[in-house]
């Protein structure tokens, strides 16, 4: 079975196994699991922060940074299509209080004009802006990266009006492997930043929050606690990010070679529509139009011949590419594609 639904079905490898089960262990909770504080210090200075927090998903480092930076009734500025919106259950409104101003983006990305017309007027009025959150690479808008002038130019405006910044980082590792941009360059327009070390990096589980503030790390602290986050003998998970930042970071050049091959192996089939211009990294989203074959039928055949995809769309389909997907697979699910199309 060629597995092409996310890059969160990863399984730990063989090596990243024995690294777990060598693992020195400790109570995180007391502060004393070695493991995890040496993943902390490593993934800090990876995206030149001062500390940083184990966390068991990229969702809950999300909202912990919503939680510990933003009051309740205060507002977030988010894309339209962003993973928070989309993915976390609305738990930004259930768990923090806040509302999320959306704002539609091109491929997932917002400009920084867009950013300071959605920002709030200082007035008794108006629910007041709190935070921009910004999510690097943009999983709905195609694995998209943002330029970094962008993100300059939307700190420039947050600096302006006084508003910090978090950066949902899940992919930040694809970015930084297609742009050439240091994680560092990236995280310090940020007072927050998340990044995943499963996904394409391979871990079982487990995200880190990193931040320069002390006092800020401890409201973050505080909340992991409060939203049942906090581990104890957790440096068993820490040693797969721990393995997976050395040894899987540049090898998602890969993945993005093989979203790229795929992807114009797709162009040549009939009754798919995609532009291999627009990967950038892991992901593709493609159209299928077939007078024989509704999407969920097309989805259902290709898990028949071998294949397994996600619809997203009336029309659309994602395939995202990752470390237990080799080049042969890639060709191998051009192929059946294109036979389930015939």
């Amino acid at each position: 079975m060629i597995d092409l639904r996310s890059d969160t079905v990863t399984k730990p490898s063989p090596s990243m196994r024995e690294a777990m089960a060598r693992a020195e262990v400790g109570d995180d909770i007391y502060g004393e699991d070695p493991t995890v504080n040496r993943l902390q210090e490593v993934g800090a200075a990876l995206v030149g922060k001062r500390a940083a927090l184990f966390v068991p998903s990229g969702t809950l480092g999300n909202q912990l940074s919503l939680r510990a930076q933003a009051e309740p009734g205060r507002e977030v500025i988010v894309e339209g299509r962003c993973h928070i919106i989309r993915y976390e259950q609305g738990a930004a409104a259930a768990l923090a209080g806040v509302q999320l101003h959306w704002v539609t983006g091109t491929q997932g990305l917002m400009t920084a004009e867009q950013v300071e017309a959605a920002i709030r007027p200082k007035d008794p009025y108006s629910i007041q802006t709190a935070l921009i959150s910004i999510e690097n690479t943009h999983n709905a808008g195609g694995g998209t990266v943002y330029p970094l002038s962008t993100i300059q130019a939307i700190h420039a405006v947050a600096s302006a009006h006084q508003v910090p910044m978090h950066l949902d980082g899940a992919r930040l590792f694809n970015a930084v492997v297609a742009s050439g941009v240091s994680a560092a360059e990236y995280a310090r327009h940020f007072e927050t930043v998340t990044f995943c070390l499963s996904k394409g990096l391979g871990a079982p589980a487990g995200s880190l929050i990193a931040t320069d503030d002390p006092g800020l790390l401890e409201r973050l602290r505080r909340f992991r606690r409060m939203y049942g986050g906090a581990m104890r003998q957790s440096g068993i998970l820490a040693a797969a990010g721990l393995y997976a930042l050395k040894h899987n970071i540049q090898r998602l050049a890969e993945d993005h070679a093989h979203a790229k091959r795929l992807a114009t192996r797709l162009q040549q089939i009939p009754g798919v529509a995609i532009d291999p211009a627009t990967v950038e990294t892991n992901m593709l989203f493609f159209e299928v139009h077939s007078n024989k074959l509704s999407l969920p039928a097309f989805v259902a055949a290709l898990k028949q011949e071998g294949v397994l995809i996600n619809a997203v769309g009336a029309h659309t389909c994602r395939a995202v590419t990752h470390l237990d997907v080799s080049a042969e697979m890639i060709e191998q699910a051009a192929d059946r594609i294109a036979r389930v199309l015939k």
